[in-house]
């Protein structure tokens, strides 16, 4: 009896102390990411030409240190993550979401945002995250799948501020509990009773009334646009990160296998060439050339949302450790922006929206997810059945290019590869 009661304070301690960590790691991790940030602007305020040295010889130097020192750190984090859970033995699971994985993906994410890539913060805080709960399961053995599961839903709440988003990401995405087609039909019924409701009673809250974001009409017809274009748009993303260096023509994969650190380097030019075109636009995380978009304070060029989108590209193929989860969002951005100049008579700041959680569902095929982290993170409730008929129009549209959002995918290249058992003659 005593020994069961024990137990579960330790395992209580376990969620709680963990959350506590989580939530700090992920504000030094924003805090810093802002800074090294600041830092490369300062630096290119002496020469936009810089990059083209500093960010290739980076992402040479961030590969190498991945690959030399901090293994299983490259790229986003949450396929480690999803990959972790899969894993039976102990040992392998912390060489995903392990002591090491997690100081090295702090500093290399850092450093990538120093140089110049085109990456996140999100990602690396959902792997931190679950090496964070990972490593408290020490205290509580038997629940080290559900403690990796939960550390990722805390970091994507610690890093975004939506704790209803880190729950639902963990539902949707970590775990796949939500079936793709079970998800559609639910998102399905949910638009056409909102939309019965909005018709009907107009965009009401259940104590008091809010003006509509987006008023039934003519502006109604950008929730398709952006669906299809955002959606296509983040599927094809998603493919370019698969297809690299896997399903490449065997001379070209190989040769990026056998040279990763000259790679990055190729990689890294091809980023600042896009940061010399997109007049120094394209840098970073995309967080405040969103924001900016969203509430009117500036705006970008149409080119914005295709160079953001190679850059990206570009950042997660070399290697270089960092997420794609806000120049994701930040790409979305650009896209809806780009559409709204079509509707001139709109609110500019709704169709943004559309913009970003198409996008976002294109590439992560995560539609449930999508619509609800951008729904809390802008705090626009009033917004919620358009976007959640965005993010049905973009998952069907990327759904005809990949079967499966590109975390999933990823997912497998860190599972041990399972050798054909020999048949008997």
């Amino acid at each position: 009896m005593l020994q069961a009661h024990s137990l579960r304070w330790r395992q209580h301690a376990t969620f709680i102390g963990g959350g506590l960590v989580v939530g700090l790691l992920a504000v030094g991790l924003a805090v810093e990411s802002d800074a090294m940030q600041a830092a490369f602007r300062q630096i290119i305020a002496h020469s936009r030409f810089i990059p083209l040295v500093l960010t290739p010889s980076g992402f040479a130097l961030a590969v190498y240190a991945a690959l030399r020192y901090f293994p299983n750190t490259q790229g986003s984090g949450i396929p480690q993550a999803i990959a972790a859970r899969t894993l039976p033995d102990p040992a392998d699971r912390a060489k995903l979401v392990g002591l090491r994985a997690a100081v090295g993906k702090i500093f290399l994410t850092l450093f990538g945002l120093l140089v110049g890539a085109s990456t996140g913060r999100e990602g690396p805080t959902v792997q931190v995250g679950a090496s964070v709960m990972f490593l408290m399961g020490r205290l509580s053995p038997r629940r080290q799948a559900g403690l990796v599961l939960a550390g990722a839903a805390a970091g994507v709440a610690a890093a975004f501020n939506t704790p209803l988003a880190g729950i639902v990401f963990a539902i949707e995405e970590m775990s796949r509990r939500f079936e793709a087609k079970t998800s559609g039909l639910i998102i399905g019924a949910v638009i056409l009773a909102g939309l019965t409701s909005q018709v009907l009673l107009g965009n009401y809250t259940y104590f008091g009334t809010t003006a509509a974001a987006l008023p039934i009409g003519t502006a109604w017809i950008a929730v398709p646009l952006c669906g299809v274009i955002g959606g296509f748009a983040g599927a094809l993303f998603s493919r370019i990160l698969v297809m690299v260096p896997t399903t490449l023509p065997a001379g070209i994969g190989g040769w990026i296998k056998t040279h990763p650190v000259l790679f990055a380097a190729l990689c890294g030019l091809g980023v600042a060439l896009c940061g010399l075109m997109s007049g120094d636009m394209i840098y970073g995380t995309g967080y405040q050339n969103a924001k900016a978009v969203l509430h009117h304070t500036g705006t970008v060029p149409l080119d914005y949302a295709p160079l953001k989108l190679l850059a990206t590209a570009l950042s997660a193929v070399s290697g270089v450790p960092g997420g794609i989860f806000s120049p994701s969002l930040s790409i979305g951005a650009g896209i809806g922006a780009d559409i709204a100049h079509f509707f001139h008579h709109a609110d500019p700041g709704p169709i943004v929206l559309l913009g970003m959680v198409a996008y976002f569902t294109g590439v992560v095929r995560a539609p449930i997810t999508g619509f609800v982290i951008v729904a809390e993170m802008s705090g626009d409730h009033s917004m919620l059945v358009a976007l959640m008929a965005a993010a049905l129009i973009a998952n069907s549209c990327a759904g005809l290019i990949n079967k499966e959002g590109v975390y999933h995918t990823l997912a497998r290249r860190f599972l041990p590869v399972k050798t054909p058992e020999p048949r008997e003659n």
